[in-house]
């Protein structure tokens, strides 16, 4: 079955309602015109006590109600309780609805899920801003580490979240191919050089030591042949360090699509100086238009040192004026231009490619840099472009709980290819979202292997994996039952899905039902953890009904004697599977029909 268009779902529906009586009441009371309905949410119960939603909406209103919050929340109480989908209203603290929904309403939910197969939980109509999602951005100065992986995964998994919630994206890579350590790059791949012509080398302190550096040495001999010996490092430097920076980046492109990782735009920071005009130096001259420039000296730096402060008059951005805490140097005092002018200029580059809704995906060392570009991206679009910086922190690698040795090929590191060689592509994608990305994350490579419940990317395939095989079994009783998942789903959605009514089920549906909203939250906040959170929570679900069928055979999810129900149950678990291969497809993980 092709997804079909996406609908309103349970608690986007229950919200709508709860607006319509919010609407009445404000007209029948009089309430000020334009009354502000979008601070109303209809929630998930925190305790299931309480039921199964509850909305905020005598509390948010009360003030343009001219009313206690109790006494608007006993009038809203009142109209919800004649609601067809709705069994039980009560009130709770100072003004609090909870909602308990009837069986029919879950029921509905998934049949919802199976109509729109993979189209359920995406949004057609969100935000009209494109959004452009910059991640990775690693310098080419060498392979991907395991830190880049965990940047990389996360950048590619919002982008996917972005692009399902209606958002028209574009991933970006921002080639960091100026500057002094793509110099040290030129010099360090030089050495490679002459070591493939045959000289005995020793690599000096502050050079790039590791052997991935042999291979741009062989090709710069095989090109160029002695010739590069004989010149000055004016002429030869930038020889080598554009055949290193190419090499690498295609190194980097490889290992990035061991992950299944790839960009829209590769971006060169160079370009920003090369490509006909120097854009630093116009977006440096637009600010000084503007009064954002000036010449003026930083008073020393409290506490640690800061790398970018000199004890000279120089040009300095106003970044205070627009919520940093300190302005900042734009012009060094060799007379190139910081990092931070370049990316200022990077920025603006992207707002006048029409991109107005930014997202920068930074390193663990990078936090101080947070304010700063947030204030450039302020004065450069005139406060019309948003940027959202995302902080991936650190990756532990370990090996039964003990750290993991270096690269011998890398020299001081763990290659990103290497993880995904040894543990595999899935693994890897989804235990670098398994925690939220501005927590460390301690990635154990034996333990992400492991076919246990404490290893969440098994859990989650395994209960996909389980659903096909429930498919499988399930035909001795209902012989029709188409094999492909679109006709099968379709078949499905007919049944008689009201007969599901213990209470396990009943909670499976509930946790389906919550998938958009999931979606959305997480969309929102950009934070793709809160898919693998989810999946988790629901796989888990699927693998408890399977078990308590072994303890109590009328739960089993194939009833040998009555066809109806086990239709049912099969359009529950299509439901889960579903679900399942859409949040893995989101964080970039296969859905796998079988576990071997």
């Amino acid at each position: 079955m092709a997804d079909q268009p996406a609908s309103i779902h349970l608690f986007a529906d229950v919200l709508a309602r709860v607006h319509v009586i919010c609407a009445a009441l404000a007209k029948e009371g009089g309430w000020p015109d334009g009354t502000d309905f979008s601070r109303v949410v209809v929630e998930p119960s925190r305790e299931a006590s309480h039921g199964d939603m509850a909305t905020n909406a005598a509390m948010v209103l009360a003030k343009e109600a001219r009313t206690k919050p109790r006494d608007l929340a006993e009038a809203i109480a009142a109209r919800l309780r004649n609601d067809a989908l709705i069994a039980k209203v009560d009130i709770a603290g100072p003004g609090f609805i909870n909602l308990t929904l009837k069986p029919q309403a879950w029921a509905d939910a998934l049949r919802t899920v199976l109509r729109e197969g993979g189209a359920y939980g995406r949004t057609t109509a969100s935000a009209t801003a494109r959004v452009n999602v910059e991640y990775v951005s690693a310098n080419p100065t060498g392979p991907m580490h395991v830190g880049h992986c965990r940047g990389a995964v996360f950048g590619d998994a919002l982008a996917n979240l972005l692009a399902f919630a209606g958002r028209d994206v574009t991933r970006e890579y921002y080639i960091n191919d100026a500057g002094a350590q793509v110099d040290v790059l030129g010099r360090s791949a030089f050495l490679r050089y002459r070591e493939a012509l045959g000289e005995q080398i020793s690599i000096p302190e502050g050079l790039y030591p590791g052997d991935y550096l042999k291979p741009v040495g062989q090709a710069l001999a095989a090109e160029h042949g002695d010739r590069l010996r004989s010149m000055p490092e004016a002429e030869w430097l930038p020889i080598a360090r554009d055949k290193a920076i190419a090499m690498m980046m295609d190194e980097i492109k490889g290992d990035l699509a061991a992950l299944n990782i790839h960009h829209d735009v590769f971006f060169s920071e160079r370009s920003l100086i090369t490509d006909g005009h120097n854009k630093v130096a116009e977006t440096i001259e637009f600010l000084r238009e503007r009064g954002d420039v000036y010449e003026g000296r930083l008073p020393p730096p409290k506490g640690a040192p800061v790398e970018d402060w000199e004890d000279r008059e120089q040009l300095l951005f106003r970044a205070t004026a627009y919520g940093d805490d300190v302005d900042r140097p734009l012009i060094k005092s060799n007379g190139s231009y910081t990092y931070f002018a370049s990316d200022i200029a990077n920025h603006k580059n992207k707002f006048d490619r029409g991109f107005a809704d930014l997202i920068d995906v930074f390193g663990a060392d990078h936090g101080g840099y947070i304010k700063r570009m947030q204030a450039a991206v302020k004065a450069v679009t005139a406060g019309k472009a948003t940027l959202d910086v995302k902080i991936v922190q650190l990756v532990k690698l370990l090996r039964n709980g003990e750290p993991v040795k270096m690269s011998k090929r890398a020299g001081d590191f763990v290659t990103l290819r290497e993880v995904v060689d040894e543990v595999g592509r899935d693994a890897v994608r989804f235990m670098m979202l398994y925690r939220k990305n501005d927590a460390v994350l301690d990635f154990d490579l034996a333990k992400v292997i492991e076919q246990s419940k404490d290893n969440p990317v098994f859990y989650v395939q395994y209960g996909h994996a389980r659903g096909h095989s429930v498919f499988r079994k399930a035909r001795e009783v209902v012989p029709h039952l188409p094999e492909q998942t679109a006709p099968r789903t379709a078949y499905l959605a007919n049944t008689a899905i009201d007969r599901l009514s213990d209470p396990a089920e009943l909670e499976l549906l509930k946790r389906l039902a919550l998938y958009p909203r999931i979606i959305e939250g997480a969309a929102g906040a950009h934070e793709p953890h809160r898919i693998a959170f989810y999946l988790y929570d629901l796989a888990s679900e699927l693998h408890a009904l399977w078990n308590k069928g072994h303890d109590l055979p009328y739960l089993r999810f194939i009833i040998s004697d009555d066809p109806e129900l086990t239709k049912a149950r099969l359009a529950m678990v299509q439901g889960v599977v579903s679900v399942l291969a859409s949040g893995l497809a989101i964080l970039g993980v296969h859905a796998p029909d079988e576990m071997r």
